[in-house]
């Protein structure tokens, strides 16, 4: 089969994940006395010795990068995780019963989008203890709006198909409904918001770690590297450069991936309509 120009952009995209990915698996089992991202030594430009170069303390900026790559698909993942798992069930709720539980629910959707996100998620962290674990927190707590009110219209949509009155029928109970009949058609949107939201989150977990308010120094994070390499730009641009290009194509590669499946399902819909 003859890929397009959009199919072959998202199978370089997948390539770049699947790479990222076996970097972070491979990365616990190599010799820490050989390839420890935390080994002080003299600075040097990139070279076959350190491929990437090393920071302004001589750091391995390769170990450095795949160390902040299972922090950056960590925080990506486990705050999409909470604000998926919240959407839904608000979305849900929203979506299938009363129409007051809709209105409460959808009017606190609102305020939550009034506000804005990144200084939302700056207020939190100033106030809590900046680490890993908050901004996983922080970012799903506030990250969820989207998904409830995808989930709410496909079970709007839902709830008036004929299956929805036969269960009805049959007496059972609206969770029953809900979870077996409505839950699984939600599903598919779901999944593609993920895919985009995890970019969202590692983006903002990167802004966050350079001001300094995410991952703290010494562990590593595409953010505070960058934090870091602000004095040695000029001097040396290996220290910018190839943080800010994992950041670049990792996002880049989920969103692509994320607009590639809603094409492919949207075209899906209309085949079998």
């Amino acid at each position: 089969m003859k890929l397009n120009r959009a199919s072959k952009w998202a199978v370089g995209y997948f390539v770049v994940l699947i790479l990222l990915s076996t970097g972070i698996l491979l990365f616990p089992q190599l010799d820490p006395t050989h390839f420890d991202p935390y080994s002080i030594a003299e600075p040097e430009a990139p070279n076959w010795r350190h491929w990437f170069g090393t920071d302004d303390l001589g750091r391995d900026l390769l170990l450095r990068c795949i160390d902040g790559a299972r922090v950056s698909l960590a925080v990506g993942f486990i705050s999409v995780t909470i604000s998926v798992l919240i959407g839904t069930i608000l979305g849900l709720c929203a979506g299938f019963f009363s129409k007051s539980v809709d209105e409460i629910i959808m009017r606190f959707v609102d305020i939550m989008m009034g506000i804005p996100t990144l200084f939302l998620i700056l207020t939190i962290q100033v106030i809590l203890t900046p680490s890993i674990y908050n901004i996983m927190i922080v970012i799903g707590l506030t990250s969820w709006m989207g998904v409830a009110r995808l989930v709410r219209a496909e079970a709007l949509s839902v709830k008036q198909r004929p299956f929805i009155t036969a269960a009805y029928a049959r007496g059972l109970s609206k969770w029953r409904i809900v979870l077996k009949h409505v839950l699984p058609h939600t599903l598919t949107p779901v999944i593609v918001a993920a895919m985009l939201g995890m970019g969202n989150a590692i983006l903002a977990e990167s802004v966050l770690s350079f001001l300094g308010l995410g991952v703290q120094p010494p562990h590593a994070s595409w953010g505070n590297m960058l934090e870091n390499s602000l004095g040695f730009m000029l001097d040396a641009p290996w220290m910018t450069f190839f943080p800010g290009l994992l950041i670049t194509l990792t996002v880049l590669a989920l969103n692509y991936l994320g607009d590639s499946l809603r094409q492919l399902i949207n075209t899906k819909e209309k085949t079998h309509a």
